[in-house]
């Protein structure tokens, strides 16, 4: 083995570099990235042991751990495509796949992600690079931190893909710090030669200069991803790629079903799809429409590939196999609480539990298994989410804006006064029935003539006038396209045709989340069963008061609409944050920038001085640069004292001239010849070497000591030689 070769700096930058990999876990699970990871820092280490010993494979060293690398993942991740264990084209394919087009698949993906190959592949082929030019930049250069730093960019990278909070962020900051302070630790020990007979001939001591760094950048890692854990001054969730990435939708023309409802109604007995479930189902969406330009309505759905499932709300948890036969569209039935679908890989948008298939049905039957959570909906004081988008409108028309006042009876918008609009429409206006003759379109023309002049629509018209009114009233609402959960039964399964097809509005409440009504349930006169949220709603509808009782709510004579004490507290919370985070910035603008300018002056002020005192404060200079850089001085030590410590910190380059300007210094304090100006000369000459001394040292260690404070306290007694 060469002398050269260091096993625990090795093992401790493959450990970090491995442990950056994990820190995929939030997007892939840590079962699915353990094995790969593993193997990819198993081969690196071995690769780099057999260079070792036959030193003439050293120059091909980053040729063979990358090849072993791709060949260990090739045997654990792209098995299938190996024929008896051998790569072919299509592992080499699945490679490049992984290599080209993984992380950009995951981005698209919801999380945790599925682990298959060609989604995966790009977590341990990152760490595979990042262990090939590790090793290479510490066993060729010998620099243990630059070493760090591929390893860095792997656990940068994930965590652009899912920031750690909280406790997951300190122990993930600690499992990493711990081999990395390990490595640096190792990369300061001093190499000394034993002389003892029959013992081995070099041997490893440890100096207080190799414990600190490491030790210090343990602490800095840990606490630095605590703060970060615990702090989150803005409330919002953590910047990450997959803002930026969204999965594009299906090359075939996609249709939008709320064109189709009075298609569907003129055949009412055909069968769409059929299910099976474990809990009874209200609707069933198909798509959530939130664009409105007074013409069409649009959809402005967010796809992303469903992965292993999605994070539903705590509630009653329900599940449904589903046969659909009769949508040649992309739309799939779903379910708003949506949280899986086995049988399929569609599209899926979160904020709206609506799927999409990648490719278009051709006839054939789609069978498929839903899995949701239903929370227990509590409406609370029935207030709107102000954070939901309002919504848009197009050009309203003049005479429909009294029509928005009067049905809502001049309430502020509240979730009563969307029960009062829903109540409102199910009570002035009928549900158009039969085959003939039904009402379409959903633009501001075909509203118009639904408010004020035929009062008669399907539930397109419904929950199109419903959504316009609400948005006119300050309400924020959106329209929903799909189906009623059907009574009709046939072999066990729920036959759901075309007849049950509905749109219908949807508000957001706060604390509730987007809560579905029906303006045509009671104006077609028929009462269904509810079930989960539902439930909740038709309480809701029970306790509201009649429309001659409704009146906008009125504040007590006197009472301001907010309190100065809410204001002020409010004012301080608002500024409580930015002031915090001013105050750290000054403060680390002043360190950075002001503990070097007051060094550089306090060294000017030091050299205009003239005499012995010029003398003196050369002295002053010289020993307060040595103890920046890490030199001990302690109370009487002598500048011969002083030179010998500082010799060891950079070798004659600075031992020399510290010792001359002892000699200076002496004539200077005990000879009682008057002091002229070349001594102070002389004195400051010593300066310069000393400062071309240090410079030498390594990048890092000049940055601390032009930034270390203690050395602006000044020591009040002059050590004498």
């Amino acid at each position: 083995m060469s002398d050269r070769f260091d096993r625990i700096a090795v093992a401790a930058l493959l450990a970090a570099t491995g442990i950056a990999g994990l820190l995929f876990a939030p997007v892939f699970g840590w079962a699915e990235l353990l094995v790969p990871v593993l193997v990819v820092v198993l081969v690196a280490y071995g690769g780099a042991e057999l260079t070792a010993k036959f030193p003439k494979l050293t120059p091909y060293r980053p040729l063979l751990v990358a090849l072993l690398g791709l060949l260990g993942l090739i045997e654990t991740v792209l098995t299938s495509t190996t024929l008896a264990f051998l790569p072919t084209g299509a592992s080499l394919q699945g490679l490049a796949r992984g290599l080209t087009e993984g992380w950009r698949l995951t981005l698209q993906s919801t999380w945790p992600a599925r682990p298959i190959p060609e989604q995966l592949l790009f977590v341990p082929l990152s760490v595979l690079l990042a262990v090939v030019l590790g090793l290479e930049l510490l066993l060729r250069l010998k620099k243990p931190l630059v070493a760090l730093v591929p390893s860095l960019a792997v656990a940068g990278l994930a965590q652009a893909y899912q920031a750690l909070t909280g406790v997951f962020a300190v122990v993930a900051a600690l499992a990493y710090a711990l081999p990395a302070g390990l490595l640096l630790w190792s990369g300061r020990r001093v190499r000394s030669v034993s002389r003892a007979p029959g013992g081995p001939r070099f041997s490893w001591r440890v100096t207080g200069s190799a414990i600190w760094p490491a030790l210090s950048t343990v602490v800095a890692l840990v606490a630095g991803a605590a703060a970060l854990a615990g702090l989150d001054p803005a409330g919002r969730d953590p910047l990450t790629l997959k803002d930026t990435q969204a999965a594009p939708p299906p090359r075939s023309r996609v249709g939008n079903p709320l064109d189709e409802i009075a298609q569907r109604l003129i055949r009412p007995g055909e069968e769409v799809f059929r299910y099976r479930g474990d809990t009874p189902v209200d609707q069933w969406r198909l798509i959530v429409l939130n664009g409105f330009d007074g013409a069409n309505w649009l959809s402005d759905s967010r796809l992303r590939r469903l992965g292993a499932g999605l994070d539903g709300p705590p509630g009653v948890s329900g599940s449904a196999e589903l046969k659909v036969r009769g949508l040649s569209g992309p739309w799939l039935p779903s379910h708003q609480d949506l949280t899986g679908v086995d049988g399929l890989t569609p599209l899926v948008d979160e904020s709206a539990g609506t799927l999409m298939a990648e490719s278009p049905s051709t006839g054939q039957e789609r069978n498929y298994r839903l899995s949701w959570s239903s929370p227990e909906v509590d409406l609370g004081a029935g207030e709107i989410d102000p954070r939901a988008p309002l919504g848009g409108l197009g050009a309203v028309p003049p005479d429909l804006e009294n029509v928005a006042k009067d049905a809502v009876r001049g309430l502020r918008p509240t979730f009563q006064s969307a029960l009062q609009l829903e109540r409102f429409l199910s009570t002035h206006y009928q549900v158009a029935t039969g085959t003939e003759e039904l009402p379409t379109g959903h633009g501001w023309p075909q509203l118009r003539h639904f408010l004020l002049e035929s009062k008669r629509g399907t539930s397109e018209q419904f929950a199109a006038a419903y959504v316009v009114l609400a948005r006119m009233s300050g309400i924020p609402a959106r329209l929903v396209v799909g189906f009623r959960g059907s009574a009709e039964t046939d072999g066990g399964m729920h036959v759901v045709r075309n007849r049950d097809v509905l749109a219908w509005p949807e508000v957001a409440v706060a604390g509730a989340g987007w809560v579905a009504l029906d303006p045509t349930a009671a104006a077609g006169k028929a009462e269904r069963s509810q079930a989960g949220p539902g439930k909740a709603v038709a309480r809701a509808r029970a306790q509201l008061p009649a429309e001659q009782q409704l009146r906008p709510p009125q504040l007590p004579p006197g009472t301001p609409s907010e309190s100065a004490e809410d204001q002020s507290a409010e004012a301080g919370m608002s500024w409580w944050w930015p002031s915090l985070v001013a105050a750290i910035v000054l403060f680390g603008l002043l360190w950075l920038i002001g503990v070097p300018a007051a060094k550089v002056v306090r060294a000017r002020r030091r050299r205009r001085r003239s005499g012995a005192e010029g003398v003196l404060g050369a002295w002053d200079e010289i020993r307060d640069r040595l103890r920046a850089h890490g030199v001990p001085f302690r109370i009487g030590m002598t500048p011969r004292d002083l030179a010998e410590s500082a010799g060891s910190l950079a070798g004659e380059g600075i031992r020399e001239p510290v010792a001359r300007l002892a000699k200076v210094l002496d004539v200077t304090l005990w000879s009682g010849v008057p002091v002229g100006d070349g001594s102070v000369r002389r004195a400051w000459q010593e300066v310069g070497e000393v400062r071309r001394g240090l410079a030498t040292r390594p990048f890092a260690a000049r940055v601390l000591a032009a930034l270390e404070p203690r050395t602006l306290v000044p020591i009040k007694s002059r050590g004498r030689g």
